[in-house]
């Protein structure tokens, strides 16, 4: 977590600083992303909320992707990444999506990703890109702030 503080409150500074907002769908990591984001004071002015979407019934629940949207589409993938962050992004009418999928062990997943795998993505007015892992999903956020 430690890690994670002084790019969460590069994030945080630029994102107040923009008056933008940030929703976070999270799987692997497991809300690890949504925690430092809350660790920087103020996060209130930014962070509008956020899931551990960890299996299918929680995306169901929290993300709500229509059944034609995600079909084709599945867990762990950058193309799902990209979905959830679209969607967290729309259902918390935010600035910003910031997304995470993957495995996170110890024996992976049922798709036969190893542990460790994990997609993320950040969709926003500059667009949208994926990437992988938790410390990457907030060197996106940062860089798509630039």
């Amino acid at each position: 977590m430690d890690s994670l503080l002084p790019l969460a409150q590069k994030v945080g500074e630029k994102l107040k600083a923009r008056k933008e907002t940030i929703g976070i769908s999270e799987s692997s990591a497991g809300g690890l992303v949504s925690a430092a984001l809350l660790a920087v004071p103020g996060a209130s002015a930014y962070f509008m909320g956020g899931a551990v979407v960890y299996t299918r019934p929680a995306g169901d629940a929290f993300l709500a992707v229509p059944r034609e949207k995600r079909a084709g589409v599945r867990s762990s993938s950058e193309p799902w990444a990209l979905l959830a962050a679209e969607h967290v992004r729309e259902r918390l009418k935010t600035t910003w999506g910031l997304a995470e999928t993957g495995a996170a062990g110890p024996t992976g997943n049922s798709y036969g990703d190893p542990s460790g795998h994990t997609c993320v993505a950040v969709v926003g007015p500059k667009g949208s890109i994926a990437r992988a892992f938790a410390a990457e999903a907030l060197k996106l956020m940062d860089e798509q702030l630039s």
